[in-house]
């Protein structure tokens, strides 16, 4: 099978297209009443590695429903004037779920470069998992 785009032309568009923050510069925005933070991971991750404090839980995989107010599965805080700050495990997801939040419509969009092991690594305020993370 000859796939006609790949996930590093994908990511490399879309980090083309999308602000990319580091994790110093995310750090100050967290907790800003018009920032929210979108943490893309799925439950089992959340509970091996703990989750950033007031982070909406979004996953991946239900984004654009989420986003969608015609949708039957839309989540009002999509449907606020906030900068939205995707972030996944090492900012891979976050790069396409920022690109694609933007592609819908939403205006103020980044992403976390390294993601949650970034955030954790450089020190970064994190409420340990159900499973010790």
């Amino acid at each position: 099978m000859q796939i006609k785009k790949g996930y590093k032309q994908m990511l490399a568009e879309a980090n083309a297209d999308i602000e990319t923050l580091s994790v110093p510069e995310a750090m100050p925005l967290l907790g800003q009443p018009d920032v929210v933070f979108v943490d893309l991971r799925d439950p089992r991750e959340l509970e091996r590695d703990g989750r950033m404090p007031g982070a909406f839980s979004c996953t991946r995989g239900m984004l654009e429903f989420w986003i969608d107010p015609e949708s039957p599965y839309h989540k009002p805080v999509f449907a606020e004037d906030k900068r939205f700050v995707f972030f996944c495990a090492g900012g891979l997801r976050s790069a396409l779920a920022a690109k694609t939040a933007k592609d819908m419509g939403l205006e103020n969009v980044a992403h976390v470069e390294g993601g949650f092991g970034a955030w954790k690594q450089a020190g970064g305020p994190v409420e340990p998992g159900k499973k010790g993370g």
